[in-house]
Parts: structure tokens; C-alpha cells; sequence
């Protein structure tokens, strides 16, 4: 196993985790809410560095990013674990599989032998990466493994990526600072409700890193998965796009994304996202002032495309995670010149 890093030493070979806002209080020999982080002695270790269970070169579109590099490939990675126990995930298999298997750990390189932080990166530049996402499960659980790569990916040139449920703490997301580049942060709700009983967590550290990212200058773009009858009400719709105008600015980008009952929710769920839901989040998005909102899962949607917020012209058209045309110039649309914010090369 491997150190942690930020925690606090207690009494009786107790430690805290400083690294989410769940801020575990773990006794000798215990395990952490996500499952990857143990108290051997007194000390905090971290069970899963340098055991990927997942790495593939994804569009940058996939994470999703739309306004970050677009039509470049991100090495994407992941290890297993999450600190959210979310009924509905799209990804429980490696994300809950300590809760559903048992407590060993999978992952590394061939032969399950430690892939470390060098492997990585070299893999992402043989396979003509721009940047590293750490992604499918949450990258804050398997942080010193993220950090170590992070510092290596900036020396090789290539920016990083986080996909998260953006519980960071405040100390994780300053040990981030100047290596973070980007980050697609799920807003799931605009509930704490919701959060507590969906996911075991709570809303307000995630609004809390929203804007902290916002302030250290991280590009950021928000996922909202909606879920029918759960999350989707107008009033929920007007609330999150109402905050993310507000505090975070017209030109983040907002993805409303399409549901598919998967495992929890599979039997006992709510059934897809209909297109009148997603619609109804475009509209609630335009009436806030958003200038990018995106509509994911439903390939041929025309929000799928960027627009000019000024003259109305399509500027990047997209098709799923394909780039089919990329009219930009210089950051700004060619017609009317209007600025378009975002991180274009």
C-alpha cells in the first residue's frame, strides 16, 4: 500500500481524512467511507495507487467537455471505489464494486502488477493524447495516484482532467492548484435531500467546489443526469441553472444528460429520461441566461452543437463525441466576433 496524503494524526492510532468533504474518522485497522483508504497503525494508506482497472484513449467530447481541447483524445483512467453510493450509477461496476464483491482490490498492468505514474503518461503520448482524465469512478479517492501522474503529465506537456462529483475538500483541491486544468463536475441535484438519500452525501460541499474550481481558474462544464420525477422538476431545473449563472457565470457550460435505469435502479427506478425533460432543461438553461447548454445521450440533438451566443451561427458542430466541423477563429465566431469562451487549443 501506499501513504496517503491529507490526514491528521489523532489519539489511540485514530486518524481524519482531509481529503473529501465526508472527512472520515477512521480507527486503526478501518476503512474510509470509499472504501480505498485504511488505517494501518495509526497511519493512512491509500489501497488502490498505481492499480488502474480501466485506461483507454477517449474523445474529450466522452468526459463531457465541449468547450476543453475539442477533438483531441484524453487517456482516461480510473481505479475502483467512489465515495458517493449512488442507487443509480452508470459506472457501479468498478465504482461500488468494494461494496458489491468484497474488500479485495483489482487493477494494475498486466499481470496485476503496479502501473505506475510513468506507465501512464507514456501510454497517453503514444496514443497521441492531449491531456489525462481521471474519470469512470471518482479521481478524489484515488488521488495520490492522480496527483503523482498530474505532476508528471504537466512536465510531458499535457493537462489533466478531472470527471468528479466534485466533493473535493478545500485542501484537496489546493494540493490541485497548477495542475489542473479542467474538470466536468456533476451537479446531480439541487437537493440536499436528494443527495442524502441517493447518494449519502450532501449539496452544499458540492456547490462549495464549483466555485472554488471556478476561482482557480479550472475550466469547468457541469453534468446534470436527470432522472424522471426524481430531479427534474421545472423548479429543480430553474434552481441549478439559477445558480450556475449566478455564481459560477453565463458561460460555463451546462450538460442535461439522458438516464438509463442501471443497477439499483434497473428494477425499482425510474424509467429513461424522456426528450421533453431535456428540453425542458435547455429552456430553463436560456431563461437563466446560460449561454451553453448541451443536451447528452440523444445523438442528432441539435444542442449537441455550439452556437454563437451573439448572431445565433453554429460554431462547433458535433455529432455524439465527433467533431464534424470547427469554424472558430481565434476564440470567437467568425460572423459577429463575439468571444467564446472556453480553452480552444
Amino acid at each position: 500500500m501506499h501513504k496517503a496524503m491529507l490526514w491528521d494524526s489523532l489519539a489511540r492510532e485514530k486518524v481524519r481524512c482531509r481529503l473529501c468533504a465526508h472527512g472520515c474518522l477512521i480507527k486503526e485497522g478501518g476503512l474510509g467511507l470509499c472504501r480505498v483508504r485504511e488505517n494501518k497503525g495509526g497511519e493512512l494508506y491509500t489501497r488502490v495507487w498505481g492499480k488502474p482497472v480501466a485506461a483507454n484513449p477517449d474523445p474529450i467530447e466522452k468526459k463531457p467537455l465541449f468547450h476543453f481541447q475539442p477533438g483531441t483524445r484524453s487517456f482516461s483512467i480510473a481505479t475502483i471505489g467512489c465515495n458517493f453510493q449512488c442507487g443509480f450509477c452508470q459506472n457501479w461496476d468498478i465504482s461500488q464494486f468494494l461494496r458489491e464483491s468484497g474488500d479485495s482490490i483489482p487493477g494494475g498492468s498486466s499481470g496485476g502488477k503496479v502501473a505506475p505514474p510513468e506507465v501512464i503518461v507514456n501510454q497517453a503520448l503514444e496514443y497521441g493524447c492531449s491531456s489525462i482524465a481521471y474519470t469512470y469512478t471518482e479521481p478524489t479517492i484515488y488521488f495520490e495516484y492522480a496527483f503523482d501522474i498530474m505532476k508528471l503529465a504537466v512536465q510531458k506537456g499535457l493537462k489533466n482532467v478531472f470527471v468528479s462529483n466534485g466533493y473535493q475538500s478545500a485542501d484537496c483541491l489546493e494540493a490541485c492548484r497548477g495542475l489542473l486544468h479542467a474538470a466536468n463536475v456533476d451537479l446531480k441535484a439541487f437537493s440536499d435531500d436528494f443527495y442524502k438519500n441517493q447518494c449519502k452525501a450532501r449539496l452544499q460541499p458540492v456547490l462549495d467546489t464549483l466555485v472554488r474550481l471556478r476561482e482557480q481558474g479550472v475550466w469547468l462544464e457541469v453534468t446534470t443526469l436527470l432522472i424522471p420525477g426524481m430531479n427534474d422538476s421545472d423548479l429543480e431545473l430553474n434552481q441549478i441553472a439559477g445558480f450556475l449563472a449566478a455564481d459560477l457565470g453565463s458561460s460555463v457550460p451546462w450538460h442535461v444528460s439522458a438516464y438509463n435505469p442501471r443497477y439499483k435502479y434497473v428494477e425499482k427506478g425510474p424509467p429513461a429520461t424522456p426528450l421533453s425533460s431535456l428540453e425542458r432543461a435547455l429552456e430553463a438553461g436560456e431563461r437563466a441566461g446560460l449561454k451553453y447548454v448541451y443536451a447528452g445521450n440523444v445523438p442528432g440533438h441539435d444542442s449537441e452543437s455550439t452556437y454563437c451566443p451573439g448572431c445565433g451561427q453554429v460554431l462547433v458542430k458535433r455529432r455524439l463525441f465527433s467533431i464534424m466541423e470547427n469554424i472558430l477563429k481565434d476564440r470567437a465566431c467568425p460572423h459577429c466576433g463575439a468571444e467564446i469562451k472556453g480553452v480552444w487549443s
